[in-house]
């Protein structure tokens, strides 16, 4: 695939994901791609990481199972790929594609749920919308804490779940970014530090953090880039607070721009909180206020759409080089 498609099919994914998302009539019918990639890995670690075996088989079955788990992604992207040819029908059937992978609007639309549940149904509301994109235990949040993990989430999956997937396909075209989101859904379905997991996600887990250091680095750039366009966000705060405080984080990626995103808020998010009833000890990233509110969803919000979009108006200055 050459350089002017690759740009030409990731301008049009993202248009595409930007306008329609991922239809939830497609979704009833088929499912999406992200639920077959999970499906896969429920079926492997029920098989391959049985309670009887010991920690260095379990870790052993794990590579192995991750092996599978990003193979066959792989492959079925480089045979659609190589499938579809260059043309104009075959360029937006590859978009297309290339968009059930992208989550923009998905991740917009669920943490402004939050923003309007903390307005109009209150703080039991605002609990069970914000519980759909945090791992925290709801219930111990009060409304500054429902504020502060929305744009938590926010700025974690604008990395995870947009720039990402755009620098694979940018680097490696459909088989690179199917076998990152099978990278990525196996490190939050297997990827965790319990005793079921602990051995068998150890190389979804490793693998996760190096996959996602290009993209965690741009996204807080994106961020503060984004600060200079808009009114009561600060680029400089967003640039000088994420080199600070990032290297601070639990993970070696989140930090980014989560500290970016604090910085351009004025806000000090992150810090100690509960996962399945146990304090988590992390650093804060930021130094501004905690007592986040909605208006600080709403402009968070904001940020990460003029981010998105200036990384649109990049691919398309991209693609106006390449064709000339």
């Amino acid at each position: 695939m050459s350089v002017e498609i690759t740009f030409m099919v990731l301008l049009v994914a993202l248009l595409f994901d930007a306008a329609f998302g991922y239809p939830d009539v497609v979704y009833r019918k088929i499912g999406h791609p992200v639920t077959w990639i999970g499906a896969l890995i429920d079926y492997l670690d029920a098989r391959l990481n049985r309670s009887e075996l010991n920690f260095a088989d379990r870790k052993r079955n794990g590579i192995v199972a991750l092996v599978f788990i990003i193979g066959m992604p792989f492959a079925s992207g480089l045979i659609l790929q190589s499938l579809i040819s260059d043309t104009w029908i075959g360029t937006f059937a590859l978009a297309a594609i290339a968009s059930t992978f992208i989550a923009s609007r998905s991740l917009h639309d669920h943490v402004h749920d939050v923003a309007t549940a903390l307005n109009t149904n209150g703080l039991d509301g605002a609990r069970n919308a914000v519980a759909r994109i945090v791992g925290r235990d709801p219930q111990a949040l009060d409304e500054h804490d429902v504020a502060r993990a929305a744009i938590e989430s926010l700025a974690e999956n604008a990395s995870d779940g947009v720039v990402a997937p755009v620098f694979w396909f940018a680097l490696l075209g459909l088989p690179g970014l199917a076998a990152y989101k099978a990278i990525n859904t196996a490190d939050s379905m297997i990827g965790h530090r319990t005793a079921r997991h602990e051995a068998f996600g150890w190389a979804a887990a490793r693998l996760d953090d190096i996959v996602n250091v290009p993209a965690s680095r741009l996204t807080g750039l994106l961020f503060a880039m984004a600060a200079v366009f808009m009114n009561g966000t600060s680029a400089r705060k967003a640039m000088t607070t994420m080199l600070r405080d990032a290297p601070k984080h639990r993970s070696p990626n989140a930090g980014w721009p989560e500290a970016a995103m604090a910085g351009a808020l004025d806000l000090k998010l992150n810090g100690p909180r509960s996962y399945d009833g146990k304090m988590i000890d992390d650093a804060y990233m930021g130094d501004g206020r905690r007592d986040a509110s909605t208006t600080d969803i709403y402009t968070a919000l904001r940020l990460a759409t003029t981010a998105w979009i200036l990384m649109t108006a990049i691919i398309a200055a991209l693609l106006l080089i390449a064709r000339t």
